[in-house]
């Protein structure tokens, strides 16, 4: 049998899988290429997707449950600080046997490209999702270049 990386599977191997799993578990982790929303690590909220085109750097930041007014929004340079709160209700007199929604207060801080331009930020929020757009400055951009 061959693992990942194309070698046989040997008993050695087998257990350092074991181990890495329980470490996984353990910790919370995702193993080896594991993607999707149980792949972050625990208490990393809100999720966060980031794009890129040759105008600007997008990020999404997945927020449901968060008034968009709480949220501090900061682009310093190119780095970019996400803050806030979710209130999450509890039920006094319930018994709760697991609890996955995060509430109470986060903060993401991400490194944009050193091309972008903090004077030129726009947030919106739409259905739980807060869009924010950084413009990257003139001088970066490629130039189309006509020949005569």
């Amino acid at each position: 049998m061959l693992n990942y990386f194309g070698l046989s599977d040997s008993s050695l191997f087998g257990d350092l899988r074991r181990l890495e799993q329980e470490f996984d578990d353990l910790l919370g982790r995702s193993g080896f290429g594991a993607t999707g929303i149980r792949s972050r690590p625990p208490g990393t909220f809100p999720a966060i997707n980031v794009g890129s085109t040759d105008e600007q750097v997008t990020v999404y930041v997945f927020a449901p449950g968060v008034d968009p007014k709480s949220l501090d929004i900061q682009v310093q340079q190119n780095v970019l600080s996400i803050a806030g709160k979710r209130e999450v209700p509890v039920e006094e007199k319930a018994t709760y046997y697991r609890q996955e929604r995060f509430g109470g207060e986060f903060r993401r801080v991400l490194t944009l490209p050193e091309d972008v331009d903090p004077e030129k930020v726009d947030a919106k929020y739409r259905d739980g999702i807060v869009e924010i757009s950084v413009k990257r400055r003139e001088s970066a951009r490629p130039r189309h270049i006509e020949i005569h």
